[in-house]
Parts: C-alpha cells; structure tokens; sequence
C-alpha cells in the first residue's frame, strides 16, 4: 500500500468516528430535549458540519491534486496527535454523559460538569477539535487545508464557545455556572 491508500484510509476512519460521535449526539440530543433541554446557537449548527465534512475532502483531495508527500520527521508526530485528539475528544464525551452533544443544548437543573478534563479546561472537546483539524492534514502534508481549516475553525469557534457561553451563563441567571460543558 501506498502512503497516500494508507492516508485515506486514515480519514476514512476519522470519517467513521465523526459518523459515531452523530450518533451518540443524536441519543443525547433527544434525551436533553425530553428533559426539558434548550437549544441555542442552531444557526451556525450548519457552518460547523461543513467545514468539518470540508476538512476530511480537503485531506483527501488536497493530497491527491497536489501529490502532498509523506515526511516521516512530520507525519508520525501529527499521526500521535491525532490519536491524542481523539482520545481527549472520548474522554469529554465519557465526562459529559447524556449532556455531551455536537449541539448546544443546555437542560435546565442540571449541574454543570467538573469533573475529568473539565477539571482543567474549560472547553478540552474544542481543544481536541482544533489539534486533530491542524494535525490531521499535516500527516500528509496538507497544509493548505490545516491553515483553511484552522483559520476557519477559529472564526467558528469564537462564535461556538461564546454561544455556549451564554447558555450555560443563562442557567444561573447572574453569570455562568461553575463549569463548562
């Protein structure tokens, strides 16, 4: 197999966790509203699957019409990345149980998470998102898509994490609870 079969391969399966995490979401999302769960932030729902769904094509495409090679010196580093940004990414969704969604959904009377990598970071599932959308690109080399995608990315999560922001802040009434999502 070629590095380039074994690359796509490599996204196919980030693909195929993406298509898990959705389904897990779905569950969460459905048992959040039936407890009374408020959703905020829908309209920037669609921007986010897109460039999300656009970082896996641009892995791959960008690979392929470009003929992007596999450096070693880079491509192992940003493969252990990825998989950490995976594994923290399981760890918020272990953490957070029902309330974990790929949507903003807060359900009223809920106390709010501190526990696992909440303990340390406010927001650790974004800090998975922002390593695995730089590193996975650069396992191969594609570095247009990392920088479209990070720069991206940071424009989408100013406004993600300010929506949840004020959500969770919204449960209190006088500021946000003591801890994140």
């Amino acid at each position: 197999m070629t590095s380039d079969e074994l690359y796509v391969g490599l996204v196919l399966l980030v693909g195929l966790e993406r298509l898990v995490e959705l389904v897990v979401s779905e569950r969460n999302r459905r048992w959040s509203l039936a407890q009374g769960g408020v959703e905020t932030g829908a309209r920037h729902y669609p921007a986010m699957v897109a460039l999300h769904v656009g970082l896996l094509v641009g892995c791959v495409v960008e690979v392929a019409v470009a003929d992007r090679p596999f450096l070693p010196w880079l491509g192992w580093p940003m493969l252990a990345l990825v998989i950490a940004s995976q594994v923290l990414r399981w760890w918020c969704i272990g953490t957070l149980g029902r309330q974990w969604c790929t949507r903003v959904i807060v359900v009223p009377g809920l106390p709010a998470v501190t526990g696992g990598p909440y303990r340390w970071l406010r927001h650790p599932n974004y800090l998975a998102v922002v390593v695995e959308g730089f590193a996975l690109p650069l396992v191969h080399t594609a570095w247009v898509t990392a920088l479209v995608f990070t720069v991206a990315n940071a424009v989408l999560l100013r406004i993600r994490i300010a929506t949840e922001e004020r959500a969770l802040g919204s449960l209190s009434g006088a500021g946000r609870p003591p801890g994140p999502r």
